[in-house]
Parts: C-alpha cells; sequence; structure tokens
C-alpha cells in the first residue's frame, strides 16, 4: 500500500516542473498561463521581469498623460489582467480563466471536450488553443441557479457535439461549434407543458414533462436527436428520478422510485422507458452507477454492493475494515477494474468480476461527492481539494506519477474531463489542459 509520505520517483520528478514568478531564476512561464495566454494584441503577457524593467517609463508617461489629460470627471480605470499563478507538474498546453467560478456539477455527464459552464452560460473552447469559440446560453434565472451542494435539479445535457436544454413545449438542440446546425423539436402537448432533462445514452436524450402547476403526475420521454424523433413516453407518478451522477451505460440507467413508499432501485431501458428490474432500497439512497456489468450502490455508508445488471441480484460486495469509518463515494469502473474512492482519502481497486482488492492507496487529501476520479491514458486521475490539486495514478497498480497544482485561490473541488490526447481539469475560475501522454 502506498502513503501519502512515500516519496516520488526519479522519473516522477523529471517530467515535473515548478514555475514561480516571484523567483529569481532563469525559469519563465509557460506560453500560455491564464487567460489563454495571451494579452488584448495577441501578443504573449509580459513576465513580471519585463513589467519591473518597464514600471519606471510606464509610471512617468503615465503621470503626464494624467496631469494633460484629466478633466472633470475620473475615466475609469481598466480591469486588472489576470494574473499568473504558480504551478507544479506538468506544464500546462493552455490555461483559460473564466468570467466567473465553474458550476461543472450541473453537466449531466463528463464532456469529452473542453467546456467551462457557469451562470454567465457554456464557454466551448478549442482544445487545441483554449480560446473561446462559442457562448451559449443557459436558460435559467442567475439566481435560480442552484448551488454545488444541492442534488441537480437543474441538469444541462451535453451529449456528442450538441448542448440540450428543454423550453415550454419544446426540446431544443444547439451545436458546440455549428450555429447553422441548431433546431428546436415540438414535445406533444399531453406529454406536458414543461420538461426537464435527466440525460443522455448516446444519441437518446430523455427527461421527464408534467404540466404546471403540477399535479403529481408526469411522463418520462427519450428523443432520439439524429433524426428527431420521440422514442416513447409513459406515464410516471414523478417520483422516480436519477442520480448524481447520471450513469447511463450499455443502454440502461439507475433510477430511484419512492412512490409506493420506501424506495425502490430501478433499472431501466433508455430506448424503450421499459423498466428491467427493481429492488427494494432505502428512500434516501444517495448513488447508484452503472457499468455494463453491474449496479453499483451503497450497502451501507462503508461498503459497496454489485448488483448483476440482468436481474438485480448481489453479486459481491466490499467490506470495510474493523477500524474503518469512512464513507464509500460512488466507484468509477475502467476495463476490468472497480475503483472506489473513500472520504477518508483511501483508494482501493478491485476485480470487476470477482471484488477482490488489487491495491489501495492512501492520497494526501480527503473526498467528497464532488470528487469524481477519471481514468483516461491508462492513468487513473483523482481531482481533490482546490489547494491539494489533481493526481493522477498508475490505473494497473496504484503508483503516483504526477500531481498538477495552482496556487490560484479557491474553494471548490477540482473538476476533470479528457479527450484522447488532453485532460482538462479546472477550479473555480481555471481550467487548464494538460497532456495525458
Amino acid at each position: 500500500m502506498q502513503h501519502p509520505a512515500s516519496g516520488r520517483t526519479d522519473a516522477a520528478e523529471a517530467a515535473s516542473w515548478q514555475w514561480d514568478g516571484d523567483s529569481g531564476g532563469t525559469s519563465e512561464a509557460p506560453a500560455d498561463v491564464i487567460g489563454g495566454g495571451r494579452g488584448n494584441d495577441d501578443g504573449p503577457w509580459p513576465s513580471r521581469r519585463r513589467l519591473l524593467l518597464g514600471g519606471a517609463g510606464v509610471l512617468a508617461a503615465g503621470a503626464a498623460a494624467w496631469a494633460f489629460g484629466r478633466s472633470g470627471d475620473d475615466a475609469p480605470e481598466p480591469a486588472p489582467k489576470p494574473q499568473p499563478t504558480r504551478l507544479s507538474g506538468p506544464a500546462p498546453l493552455w490555461s483559460y480563466r473564466g468570467p466567473e467560478g465553474m458550476t461543472p456539477e450541473r453537466l449531466g455527464d463528463r464532456p469529452a471536450r473542453p467546456l467551462f459552464l457557469s451562470r454567465a452560460g457554456l464557454q466551448v473552447l478549442d482544445p487545441a488553443t483554449g480560446s473561446v469559440l462559442r457562448t451559449l446560453a443557459v436558460d435559467a434565472p442567475r439566481s435560480d441557479w442552484p448551488s454545488d451542494t444541492d442534488l441537480p435539479g437543474l441538469r444541462v445535457v451535453v451529449s456528442g457535439d450538441r448542448l440540450f436544454t428543454a423550453s415550454p413545449g419544446h426540446l431544443d438542440s444547439r451545436h458546440l461549434t455549428e450555429p447553422a446546425a441548431e433546431w428546436s423539436l415540438p414535445l406533444a402537448e399531453e406529454l406536458g407543458t414543461r420538461a426537464t432533462l435527466f440525460g443522455a445514452d448516446g444519441d437518446i436524450v430523455f427527461g421527464r414533462a408534467e404540466d404546471r402547476p403540477f399535479t403529481g403526475t408526469g411522463n418520462l420521454f427519450a428523443v432520439r436527436y439524429p433524426d428527431r424523433a420521440v422514442l416513447w413516453s409513459r406515464a410516471s407518478t414523478g417520483a422516480e428520478r436519477p442520480f448524481s451522477p447520471a450513469t447511463a451505460a450499455g443502454g440502461r440507467i439507475p433510477l430511484l422510485d419512492t412512490s409506493a413508499g420506501g424506495g425502490r432501485l430501478v433499472l431501466m431501458e433508455t430506448a424503450t422507458g421499459r423498466r428491467l428490474w427493481e429492488v427494494p432500497t432505502e428512500a434516501g439512497l444517495a448513488w447508484a452507477v452503472a457499468d455494463e456489468q453491474h449496479v453499483y450502490v451503497p450497502r451501507h455508508p462503508g461498503a459497496v454492493r454489485a448488483l448483476r445488471v440482468a436481474d438485480g441480484a448481489p453479486h459481491w460486495s466490499i467490506e470495510p475494515g474493523s477500524a474503518d469509518s469512512s464513507r464509500c463515494l460512488p466507484p468509477v469502473t475502467s476495463g476490468g477494474t472497480v475503483f472506489v474512492p473513500r472520504d477518508s482519502g483511501l483508494l482501493t481497486a478491485h476485480s470487476l468480476a470477482t471484488g477482490e482488492r488489487l491495491w489501495g492507496v492512501w492520497l494526501p487529501f480527503r473526498l467528497d461527492r464532488r470528487s469524481r476520479p477519471l481514468v483516461a491514458g491508462g492513468l487513473l486521475l483523482v481531482p481533490g481539494p482546490a489547494a491539494s490539486g489533481v493526481q493522477a495514478l498508475d490505473a494497473a497498480t496504484g503508483e503516483e506519477r504526477w500531481t498538477f497544482r495552482d496556487s490560484g485561490p479557491g474553494v471548490d473541488v477540482w473538476s476533470l474531463a479528457a479527450d484522447d490526447h488532453r485532460l482538462y481539469a479546472g477550479h473555480d475560475d481555471v481550467l487548464h489542459a494538460l497532456p495525458l501522454a
């Protein structure tokens, strides 16, 4: 077992770097640090050394301009440009600072490209440069935007290259980069006047529609968006809801149904709306995640139970040690391995077939429900609190490869997304692109 006090390998140290704008060394900031790495003239940001050398001349010229050009009212001072922050770990390919703090927990699933979601809208970034390609408004009053501690009542669904939202009587689809490819699909009046989207599974978007004022019933529905067809709809009591994060795997998604007293864990087929099976569970079941073989649920706060996708029958369980009082968080699966994080900072890997423990690692930070690990490029990437950064572990062995940190102020947990070549890691108002190779 690896402990946070263990030293880093020479290879990990060689692959990392540190830059501090206040140091007296010769190292320089990366070419694209904060704000896309460019000023208003699209040139590179001046270094701290250049700012200091040119400071006297700038002050003199500024004083003269103030003396001769000041009139009755003071001209508004320009907004300060974002400053570079201290970084350690892999050198970012680019870094982007958004207009306000991001809220990635509003996304129904993890995107496969760099997106910056906040109350100001969804900013679509160029994967190669971090420049803003489009900004898409999300139709929600800023005052109603939920906090990151709530279960998602407002879901922003991104699937493939499209953003899906619901407007009265319509499902709206906007392309992330092509404005001409947008459309709005009218929904049948009998479905309901107001729709809430749950998520997407491949080319299927699903949600619930109900009337306003709410009468206690509604309809679940699914749309296949390539041909803009309503695949199915069925009556719902309004008590069927997906978990957060919503995970659709192999055409199935787990739901919690509290309509009949107590709770029932339901596995729904996304292409038909059919309930494949249901089993009794606690009405307050906090999470359930699925892959193509299992649905994973907390057996109690410190244990995980794997239920067979075929029939909901228990397959195996992961139990805590006698002195372990930590809570298990939603697992992440990749290939034949299940990774189970705990709020204490313990992370264990298990065989998907049997639940057998393969390795365990103590992380140098604690985790909570916002900490969603990601497997990409042979790495298990674990997001910590803002000050702790992102730790990359070898997915096969648990050995630490590197840790990325910035020194920017922050209160959020890091959020992660990836494509085939880059990891997109951000917190608060900053998003960095890091190489996976």
